[in-house]
């Protein structure tokens, strides 16, 4: 299998012919981190706004008239969104990741099931981790993994020098421009770990970077139980 330009290239008439910028991808990574850290605060607000509104007038008096309860009850929903509880930052990172990591995996099945379908059946976990590097990491990255490690005991130790996704990030003058990248690496690894199942492939998938625009990805296999 070759993810090359078919010869001849496809012609643009073709009414069966699919195509997609590559940019699409890029303007997405770039777009779904912020994206799901907005949905996630904002389901949180919802959740704790319904249950604050559900027993509006806990502790008033109930002598009230049904006018004062009402506004009671108005005023207290007003503040419930205002001022509901917000996620602390473990909470918050937690969520966002498994939101992303998510999405990736499902990703990470979809790529692999269409683009090995004619290829034969990988002989061993090795095989696998060669096609992520070379073949799935060309299609979606635009390039190969620079080095492939492995201590021959179910670790692989992926490392790109030019991760594409981190490489258009400017470094910011405080120096939290690593800390800021770290999620932009939870998606990726949701591919990875995906297109691992796909393959039979039990896995946990973390990455971290040091310096952009470079990431490492960590590859532990899950042993199959007998």
């Amino acid at each position: 299998m070759s993810f090359d330009q078919p010869m001849p290239p496809f012609n643009a008439s073709d009414p069966s012919a699919t195509f997609l910028s590559t940019s699409c991808l890029d303007f997405m990574l770039i777009e779904l981190v912020p994206m799901t850290y907005r949905i996630t605060n904002e389901l949180d607000a919802a959740s704790s706004s319904t249950a604050d509104i559900s027993n509006p007038t806990n502790g008033a008096p109930e002598s009230r008239s049904n006018g004062a309860a009402a506004e009671t009850a108005s005023n207290a929903a007003t503040a419930a969104g205002a001022s509901s509880r917000r996620l602390d930052e473990d909470e918050e990172r937690d969520a966002v990741f498994f939101r992303l990591e998510g999405l990736g995996y499902r990703v990470g099945l979809g790529l692999v099931e269409r683009f090995s379908r004619d290829r034969p059946r990988f002989n061993d976990t090795l095989d696998a981790i060669k096609f992520i590097c070379k073949d799935l990491w060309m299609l979606v990255f635009k390039k190969q993994v620079d080095n492939l490690k492995t201590n021959h005991r179910g670790v692989y130790v992926l490392t790109d020098n030019a991760f594409r996704p981190l490489s258009r990030m400017s470094a910011d003058p405080g120096g939290q421009a690593v800390v800021k990248a770290q999620p932009f690496l939870w998606f990726p690894c949701g591919i990875v770990r995906g297109a691992l199942a796909a393959m039979g492939i039990a896995a946990t998938v973390q990455a971290e970077s040091s310096e952009l625009p470079g990431a490492v990805f960590q590859i532990k296999t899950v042993p199959m139980k007998q």
